[in-house]
């Protein structure tokens, strides 16, 4: 049987501790370790069902944490019940038998991960299959599950966000216990009533689960796809770029700016950290990852080597320990004395997996991080726009740039075909917060059309969302209410800031 236990009604910090919560009870679900894979998903649905019915009948509202990885306060919620995942870790094969006769893939490219499985872990099962995720964020600490339901993205400009790995997901709500998947099936009727879940195989409300933000109910499972093994060459290093390189990357020209800074192939992943009091003077700290074929032979660098742990959180977290005024002299030396030694093309290659590429970094407080997506070929319009405002508002953070294909979900912020992701990370202090803010008022006043991460620092409100997504969002609507058609189910799930969200 599923164990809950009761961990008392403490104060609740989220990973980043930038929000906090007094829950009235935090409970935390932990596996029957002999139960099989459909067994087990069985189990945990069953108790989690029991667990909403009982807050629904009190009026005591439920947040599912997980690693409680988002800087934002999603997690959050007063006088409520805080239901922790991390324990519910595991990951299952599938078998051939398990598929639908429609299927499109076949059970070697499959994983069945429990809601509290980190995206490190999944990366870990996967290559002991011989498979690979395509794409990921910056860390890898949070849960899966909460990087699809807040719609991560990485640098891989080819791939939209994490989320796109799903095929299928398990939802419960006080009343049902869902298996929500595409109208294309993939796993047969008979697994997934061995499940226990209700089967809802349509694309639109498929869709709508795959960035749930944690208002359609509490996922306990997802099926996830995977790529056969590869690895990746990383080149990094500090080097002055020019204006006209903002040109080649807005127009997609990843393989003439790779040649002028790295190896002269189409790379696959790639991120500029600038420093934005004077992008083209001081240097900037650039990543590029180089698909290869996978050979076990080659033995695995540091993470250092691989650039693992060296996204702008990181980096401006371990600056921050040695410097407190951010100006740009002092920014620049922060940034490259965090940065790792150079990884350039005449230096020993550094291979590894895809799963070697991020780490887990230490938490992170009184930092700030905020982000704009806009479509790539803006970029070069908009660039001198958002340096010179952000510097109006007193500026404070580093901006990376990074590149993302459209993503699945309906609402994802990766909106566009192609994608730039601006993203503004430093000192959680009044000039960050208002440049960011001098940033999306100059996008707005411009007539920009753009989108901001769900679980970063977002200024977003109910009007806006619905701007944003438009139809999209009315389409996520309409899925929630199929999927909990009772109010008073769809207010279990309600906290401030998703009220403010206009998405309870």
């Amino acid at each position: 049987m599923v164990e809950i236990v009761h961990q008392g009604h403490r104060m609740w910090e989220n990973y980043h501790k930038t929000a906090a919560c007094n829950p009235k009870q935090r409970l935390e679900l932990l596996n029957d370790s002999a139960a099989n894979g459909r067994a087990l998903l069985k189990d945990v649905a069953k108790t989690v069902m029991a667990l909403l019915k009982e807050a629904r009948q009190y009026q005591i509202p439920v947040r599912p944490i997980g690693a409680g990885w988002s800087p934002a306060p999603i997690n959050v919620v007063e006088d409520g019940w805080l239901v922790e995942t991390l324990r519910l870790n595991r990951t299952f094969k599938l078998s051939a038998a398990d598929l639908h006769p429609d299927c499109d893939v076949g059970a070697e490219a499959l994983l069945l991960v429990q809601a509290g499985a980190t995206v490190d872990e999944v990366y870990e099962s996967a290559e002991e299959i011989g498979r690979s995720m395509r794409t990921g964020g910056a860390s890898n600490g949070q849960t899966f599950a909460g990087a699809c339901a807040t719609g991560t993205h990485g640098s891989v400009w080819r791939s939209g966000g994490i989320q796109d790995h799903l095929r299928a997901i398990q939802l419960v709500t006080p009343e049902r216990i869902l298996w929500i998947a595409p109208e294309r099936a993939v796993l047969s009727d008979a697994f997934i009533a061995q499940t226990g879940s209700e089967i809802i195989r349509d694309d639109r409300i498929f869709a709508a689960a795959q960035v749930h933000i944690g208002a359609l109910g509490f996922v306990t499972a997802m099926l996830v796809e995977t790529d056969p093994i590869f690895m990746v060459q990383n080149i990094q290093k500090a080097a002055t770029i020019r204006r006209e390189h903002i040109d080649w990357l807005s127009e997609g020209n990843f393989r003439k700016f790779s040649q002028e800074f790295g190896l002269n192939e189409e790379p696959y992943f790639q991120q500029l950290i600038l420093n934005p009091f004077d992008p083209f003077d001081k240097k900037a700290l650039l990543r590029f990852l180089y698909r290869r074929p996978y050979d076990a032979s080659i033995p695995a660098p540091t993470p250092g080597q691989m650039g693992a742990g060296y996204d702008a959180l990181t980096l401006l977290g371990k600056a921050m320990a040695r410097f407190n005024l951010f100006e740009a002299e002092i920014l620049q030396l922060a940034m490259e004395q965090a940065y790792p030694q150079d990884r350039d093309v005449d230096d020993p290659p550094a291979i590894a997996t895809w799963g070697n590429t991020t780490e887990e970094h230490s938490p992170i407080a009184s930092l700030f991080n905020g982000s704009v997506t806009i479509e790539r070929s803006l970029l070069n319009d908009v660039f001198d726009l958002i340096i010179d405002n952000f510097r109006r508002g007193g500026g404070g953070t580093v901006v990376t740039l990074r590149f993302v294909h459209k993503a699945q979900g309906l609402l994802a912020p990766a909106r566009w075909e192609d994608n730039v992701v601006i993203d503004f990370d430093g000192p959680n202090v009044a000039t960050s917060h208002n440049g960011y803010k001098n940033v999306v008022t100059a996008l707005d006043d411009a007539g920009i059309a753009f989108t901001r991460h769900w679980g970063k620092t977002n200024n977003l409100d109910a009007r806006r969302v619905i701007q944003d997504y438009e139809q999209d969002y009315a389409n996520w609507r309409w899925a929630q209410t199929q999927i909990m058609p009772d109010a008073a189910d769809r207010q279990i799930f309600a906290n401030d800031e998703l009220v403010k969200l206009g998405l309870v």
